[in-house]
């Protein structure tokens, strides 16, 4: 097998501040050192990992990702701390339990990227 887990996501922004406010005031993330790249961006890190690269400005045209359905966390804490989080912000969202006791929250960020979030029972 040659791969042993999530290393990031890229995504493009043209509002760094909303996605900034998404993933860290809310999510949890923090802004991290960055390498000096030649166009501007913020790298969001969970603990040492920079999980997620942002960069400034519009996604170039013709960069086609296929289809990507959603980006899911496994997430700690208890999910009613998420989701009360997000009724304050008016994100809407969707909260479920499948099997194995697994809660999920889904919803979207600043950029219409559905979001998942899958907390495992205590």
């Amino acid at each position: 097998m040659f791969v042993k887990g999530l290393d990031h996501f890229n995504i493009w922004a043209s509002d760094v501040d909303a996605l900034k406010h998404f993933y860290c005031d809310i999510v949890g993330l923090k802004v991290g050192p960055r390498p000096p790249l030649n166009f501007p961006g913020v790298w969001l890190y969970c603990g040492d990992q920079a999980l997620i690269h942002v960069n400034l400005g519009e996604k170039p045209p013709g960069d086609n990702t296929g289809a990507v359905d959603h980006l899911a966390f496994a997430a700690t804490g208890e999910p009613e701390a998420l989701t009360t989080r997000l009724e304050h912000e008016g994100i809407k969202f969707k909260a479920q339990t499948v099997a194995g006791g697994v809660r999920q929250v889904f919803c979207s960020d600043p950029n219409g990227v559905k979001i998942e979030f899958n907390f495992q029972p205590q």
